[in-house]
């Protein structure tokens, strides 16, 4: 059985899955997120989680395996970044920019041509002097030519771990977009949401704690907490993706009826799920609400209705996000700009980038065994030096 774990501004929503097929779901009055000026998880949301467990347990719905998690991040607090490019000077239009007014950028000398040749030696002291100056812990580095050779990004990553412990160090080349400018927007974005990406996670742990936490991704697939925690940039709209895709796989009439904003108040409902095609090839019933649909602020329904959909109406979103998130599994992309003199050279570049996808994808929580290709593109940048290839690999993975 799998959780999926809608939050919204007033109520949480969930979903169980059992075998592909949605059996039960119910909003939780309380938000899972803690107040932004507040400490620890709030008494709602601990309430809510200890009536989850009761009302699991009395539904009789089996064990948990994973809790998917589908959130976006557009509205929450950004934090301020210190932002490091390493390249050559430019016009003050050109050069990083920051958005939150406390923030900061420097450009440092180095960096390397997209052929790996290097354009300047790395200004170490540079780096020293505004990594300990500016007094802040999130940084975004980027460095020319990073999606080739990412030696210099790296190397200022060490230099700000040593003398900001703690930091946190978003490097741009993870992005893997050829353009500069591109990568540098994402890497400080993704810098600027990590402070509340740790909060969720951690709010989000203790609400379900005991089970392995996933958060969904903004196209589709899952990625564990702890990458989450590292590149919450590729979840910023994962409750929206969710949303689509479990409006997509719900049965009958419902599926892929248009949703409202995913942080809808709560409907205080537990319903039963419609039977689908797995229930009916299973010659099975969808599972009835427990007593836990008995409760304060709870309405039973009868099987082959959609909670919260009349007649004509719409599916309610934070079942369908929570649905969708659970239909996902672990999955992580590898993009990489490849300098290739031939197909033996291109051969070893691609079994590389295949290697690091499947790193990755065991690292955004798939079991070590379920890891596999999913897709392998090359694209030939013909506007730059001949044999420079752009590479895409994307992996994917069952949760344990």
């Amino acid at each position: 059985m799998i959780l999926g774990v809608a939050p919204g501004r007033s109520s949480t929503t969930v979903a169980v899955v059992r075998d592909g097929v949605l059996a039960w779901w119910r909003a939780y009055d309380g938000a899972l997120l803690p107040a932004r000026d507040g400490d620890g998880l709030p008494a709602s949301a601990r309430s809510s989680a200890g009536s989850l467990g009761n009302g699991l347990a009395e539904a009789g719905l089996g064990e948990v395996r994973a809790a998917c998690v589908a959130v976006d991040l557009d509205d929450v607090h950004a934090a301020p970044v210190a932002a490091i490019r390493v390249g050559g000077p430019c016009p003050p239009a050109l050069g990083p920019q920051v958005t939150h007014p406390r923030g900061l950028a420097t450009i440092v000398r180095g960096g390397h041509s997209l052929t790996r040749r290097p354009l300047a030696p790395l200004d170490a002291a540079a780096v020293r002097a505004f990594a300990s100056g500016c007094g802040l812990a999130d940084f975004a580095v980027t460095a020319t030519g990073s999606p080739v050779l990412a030696d210099h990004e790296l190397a200022v990553a060490e230099l700000i771990a040593a003398e900001v412990p703690g930091a946190r160090i978003t490097l741009s080349y993870e992005f893997g977009r050829p353009g500069l400018r591109e990568r540098e927007r994402q890497a400080m974005l993704n810098a600027a949401l990590r402070p509340e990406a740790e909060r969720l996670a951690d709010a989000a742990a203790s609400w379900l704690e005991g089970i392995p936490l996933y958060f969904a991704r903004s196209g589709e697939g899952l990625v564990s907490a702890h990458y989450f925690r590292r590149y919450p940039l590729i979840c910023r709209e994962g409750a929206a993706a969710a949303a689509l895709h479990g409006a997509r796989a719900l049965p009958g009439p419902h599926s892929g009826r248009p949703l409202g904003p995913v942080s809808s108040g709560s409907t205080g409902k537990t319903e039963a799920a419609p039977p689908g095609p797995a229930d009916r090839r299973r010659g099975s019933e969808a599972v009835p609400p427990g007593p836990a649909g008995r409760g304060r602020g709870s309405e039973a329904v009868s099987p082959g209705s959609v909670a919260g959909a009349g007649e004509g109406g719409a599916v309610p979103p934070g079942a369908a996000a929570a649905f969708g998130a659970a239909l996902a599994g672990p999955l992580a992309e590898v993009e990489r700009i490849v300098q290739a003199r031939g197909r033996a050279e291109l051969d070893r570049a691609l079994a590389d980038a295949r290697d690091e996808a499947l790193t990755r994808v065991v690292s955004a929580g798939a079991a070590p065994g379920s890891a596999r290709i999913g897709e392998v593109t090359v694209n030939p940048l013909s506007y730059l030096p001949d044999g420079l290839y752009r590479v895409r690999v994307t992996a994917a993975g069952t949760t344990p």
